[in-house]
């Protein structure tokens, strides 16, 4: 194996820690917000470039096999419907909310050190599948594990993309690594789809190796400074704790990911059984396709540009688009499929993204702890997207129209923003009347009063 080049003498990440990012956002050196200009081109350094690929190759390894573990359950291990559905719902449920915990943990012992227990937990996961491909229990403790080492994984890892990053790179590194991670989720599912039934048991080899291998890379990574447990900066923190404004301040950004989330899984979850009976299952598949695509090349494109908008400006975007989707897919035929696929993708990439820089700009907590949050968010609205999701398109299929499901969705994307906006609009004007006067000091730094 290479040596990485950040470990390499007068490589900017070379034998020293890296201090946190101030709250303001102000721009640093090249070495120390962690990027290289070349020929005035932006590019993030090596350890990031590294994580990166790293985002690739874990879900393309995930997704090779979670998205067939329902077949696995019930029709290799016999398992009924409705015990596989529980299973996969609690499993959801756990990779989500235990984000909270991968924060917390990412605080306490370190952001690498919290990348690797979770990577150790998931390799372990995918190495019980083997034995648990004729055991049901053993199969359901390896999913459990799996989930919990995605859990532990995501805070931390986005943590160290933005550890030390000036404020303009955030949306950047954020976007590339959403890119990353749908790309693996994009071709997991084809790449295992001959292995799945034919061969399980190397198919479950082959995902332990990569990620033992993945864990091996990460073991190499230079400690970010939020890796040292305790360590603190008192000018960030204070920072922090002004961007923060006012007792609940950082908590709208949950409040809309829980609602993005909710809209967005009803498309995610109800597509398919909407689109496959009036097209076919190979149409479905290129919306998908498409769908990851669109998402992989739009994001870093529309990054800046995202982090530009408002956030009043975002919320009404996204939900717009989301909106717009839904009742264009409810119009119905394969065009208006494929037009509000297109159309939710849009949303999609702005409210995911907006929230997570939004979260971060709030709150006075680390970034571990700030997106282990965002998880939990993300969990409670897919949760309750759920619930309300097969009451809803059952009721409109007891009703005859199943398009009427996609018009009640657009209608509550419609209303969602109309009851936020005037709560960030208040939200902001609390915040900028809490922000202390800044004054020029003689040497022409700031002063706080």
């Amino acid at each position: 194996m290479c040596v990485p080049s950040w470990l390499l003498p007068g490589s900017p990440m070379a034998g020293r820690e890296r201090g946190p990012a101030h709250a303001a956002g102000g721009r640093r050196s090249g070495g120390e917000a962690g990027h290289e200009r070349a020929g005035g081109r932006w590019r993030p350094s090596g350890p990031r470039s590294f994580l990166l690929v790293c985002s690739f190759l874990i879900t393309l390894g995930s997704f090779a096999v979670l998205p067939y573990m329902s077949v696995l359950l019930h029709q290799r291990l016999g398992l009924g419907l409705g015990t596989v559905g529980f299973v996969l719902a609690v499993a959801s449920l756990v990779q989500f909310s235990g984000g909270v915990v991968g924060g917390a943990l990412a605080r306490r012992i370190g952001l690498r050190a919290t990348m690797l227990v979770a990577l150790a937990v998931r390799t372990a996961g995918f190495a019980a599948f083997v034995p648990g491909l004729s055991s049901p229990s053993a199969a359901i403790g390896a999913l459990f594990l799996v989930s919990c080492g995605a859990a532990l994984y995501l805070p931390a890892n986005k943590a160290y993309l933005v550890e030390g990053a000036a404020e303009w790179e955030r949306p950047r590194l954020l976007s590339a690594s959403g890119s990353a991670f749908n790309a693996g989720i994009a071709l997991g599912p084809p790449a295992a789809a001959p292995f799945v039934l034919t061969s399980p048991g190397a198919l479950f080899a082959g995902v332990t190796a990569l990620f033992a291998v993945v864990g091996l890379g990460h073991a190499l990574l230079p400690a970010a400074s939020s890796s040292v447990p305790g360590a603190s900066d008192p000018r960030a923190d204070e920072d922090r704790a002004v961007r923060a404004g006012s007792p609940g301040g950082d908590g709208l950004p949950f409040v809309v990911t829980v609602l993005s989330v909710y809209v967005f899984m009803f498309f995610q979850h109800y597509l398919a059984l909407y689109a496959v009976p009036r097209t076919s299952a190979s149409f479905y598949g290129a919306v998908l396709m498409g769908y990851a695509c669109l998402l992989v090349v739009a994001q870093p494109l529309l990054s800046e540009w995202i982090a530009g908008l408002s956030y009043r400006r975002a919320v009404r975007v996204g939900f717009g688009a989301m909106a717009a989707g839904t009742a264009v897919i409810g119009a119905g035929g394969r065009t208006g499929i494929g037009v509000g696929a297109a159309l939710i993708c849009l949303g999609e990439i702005v409210l995911f993204l907006k929230n997570d820089l939004e979260a971060l700009d709030r709150s006075s907590a680390v970034p571990a702890v700030v997106f282990g949050r965002q998880r939990l968010a993300a969990g409670i609205g897919a949760f309750a997207s759920g619930v309300a999701g097969g009451q809803l398109y059952g009721a409109a299929e007891d009703m005859g129209t199943a398009r009427g499901f996609w018009f009640a969705v657009s209608l509550q994307a419609l209303v969602l923003p109309v009851l936020l906006v005037p709560l960030a609009g208040a939200v902001r004007r609390r915040y900028a009347g809490s922000r202390p006067e800044k004054r020029t000091t003689a040497d022409g730094g700031p002063r706080r009063t």
